[in-house]
């Protein structure tokens, strides 16, 4: 059995990565509204690509390998869209009443 809740295999999956991005971007994003004046699917998308790239680095992914940060980039922008879902969900969890109030 594992000891570690996130490993670097995890964090390269959509999964582990949209998750810690999750974490990562409801823990600062308050802090950083008061400086800097991101939009939080900006500020997503740094935090998914800055999670893959460590990732894959730790993976031993070739840092010099310029394939590396586009083939990242595009990627973040998936992992900010499940981490995006899973900050809707914890809002509006299905079959909330709110959902059904919305409707109407």
């Amino acid at each position: 059995m594992d000891t570690q809740f996130f490993t670097w295999e995890a964090l390269a999956t959509i999964g582990g990565a949209s998750l810690l991005t999750f974490f990562i971007v409801q823990y600062t994003k308050g802090v950083l509204d008061r400086w800097l004046n991101v939009p939080t699917d900006h500020l997503a998308v740094a935090v998914a690509f800055g999670v893959l790239l460590i990732a894959q680095l730790a993976l031993g992914a070739n840092g010099h390998d310029w394939r590396l940060y586009p083939l990242t980039f595009a990627n973040a922008f998936l992992v900010a869209a499940a981490a995006a879902q899973m900050q809707h969900k914890s809002i509006r969890p299905p079959g909330a009443r709110q959902d059904e109030e919305e409707r109407q």
